[in-house]
């Protein structure tokens, strides 16, 4: 659900860049006054397997398309709205600059649609009504499920709006949303299978984490904790560097509504403007487009007319050789950069709060 810069107007995008600007910095306030110091490097790790996570893209029977986890609503189960806010906004930030998923004018909107949907609603008045702390695996499960499908409903559905107000594509209302609504409903019960399946082995883990009450020795045992760490670290590396070898490559949510709507994969951005600078500046900052050392058949790097990288689909397997290791070397990297990232922001806040 990473939208291109073509989709979006200089007005829309700005509006939406402020909006998740102002939504960083409150964030940033409230983990200062609520951050656990042992969710620091979580906030890193948990950051490094989201990235990994979405380049993953996982073919949805009988559509023709694909969909990838968002991880804002697995975030905001084990680190808090805040602390998961921030994190997802460093994952989205890494890829549109390095990576060139999702474009530099659209990047609040993305942001806005993935962070903040899934964690300042889907999770406390969905999953928390549902499965407060202490709860068995199956509300878990039922809780995630209802969480991640409301989040990507709603999250699909701005995406719509924010399209339609720009007014820059010819992407009419209702042929557009009675597309994107469905498909991300299937990619909704995926991801909240999938982010039910990891709360459930940090819940065993190390429950204190996802707020359940634990006694004082075993909260202080940091065997738990660094179990958990070690196996999210070796779930992302092997995610990133292998399994994305065989992500689909059929178009994602998006892409695949917009060709139902237009007839084509791609749309043309306005080559001037805010649209052109920003276009110039991302192709300076990407390294590995579209998580590739070569350019996938049939896709141009991208620049003014696709920019953003969202209508490029990768093989669905890389061949042998450069193909492999550009997946292999843009997962590890990437997860390492997000990790960074996303650990630093958290070791920063902490250090301010500290006497």
């Amino acid at each position: 659900m990473h939208m291109a810069d073509a989709l979006i107007s200089p007005g829309v995008g700005g509006a939406l860049w402020a909006a998740t600007a102002g939504t960083i910095a409150w964030c940033g306030r409230k983990v200062q006054q609520e951050l656990d110091e042992r969710k620091v490097p979580l906030m890193g790790v948990l950051g490094a397997f989201v990235f990994a996570a979405q380049m993953i893209n996982f073919s949805i029977p009988g559509t023709g398309s694909s969909g990838h986890l968002g991880g804002g609503l697995l975030l905001a189960v084990l680190l808090g709205p805040h602390a998961a806010f921030l994190t997802i906004a460093s994952v989205l930030v890494v890829q549109a600059l390095f990576f060139a998923d999702g474009g530099l004018l659209a990047l609040g909107c993305n942001i806005f649609n993935l962070g903040f949907f899934p964690v300042f609603i889907a999770y406390p008045l969905i999953y928390r009504a549902v499965a407060p702390p202490g709860a068995g695996q199956g509300r878990i499960t039922a809780a995630s499920v209802a969480a991640a499908v409301a989040g990507l409903q709603v999250g699909a559905f701005a995406v719509v709006l924010e399209t339609v107000l720009s007014g820059i594509s010819a992407l009419p209302f209702s042929s557009f949303v009675l597309l994107m609504q469905p498909i991300h409903l299937a990619i909704g019960i995926v991801e909240g299978l999938v982010t039910a399946a990891v709360v459930g082995f940090v819940a065993k883990a190390h429950p204190e984490i996802i707020g359940i009450s634990v006694p004082a020795q075993a909260a202080s045992d940091g065997a738990g904790f660094r179990k958990v760490v070690v196996s999210l670290l070796a779930v992302t590396v092997f995610a990133g560097g292998v399994v994305s070898w065989f992500a689909s490559g059929k178009p994602d949510g998006l892409e695949w509504a917009i060709a139902g709507v237009t007839g084509t994969g791609e749309l043309q951005a306005p080559k001037g403007g805010v649209h052109g600078r920003l276009a110039a500046l991302q192709e300076k900052s990407v390294f590995l487009p579209d998580y590739s050392f070569a350019k996938p058949v049939g896709h141009e790097a991208p620049g003014p007319a696709t920019q953003g990288g969202a209508f490029a689909t990768r093989p669905a397997v890389p061949p042998a050789g450069d193909g492999r290791i550009g997946s292999s070397v843009s997962g590890i990297v990437g997860g390492a950069l997000t990790l960074a990232v996303a650990f630093l922001i958290g070791l920063v806040l902490r250090r301010r709060t500290s006497p």
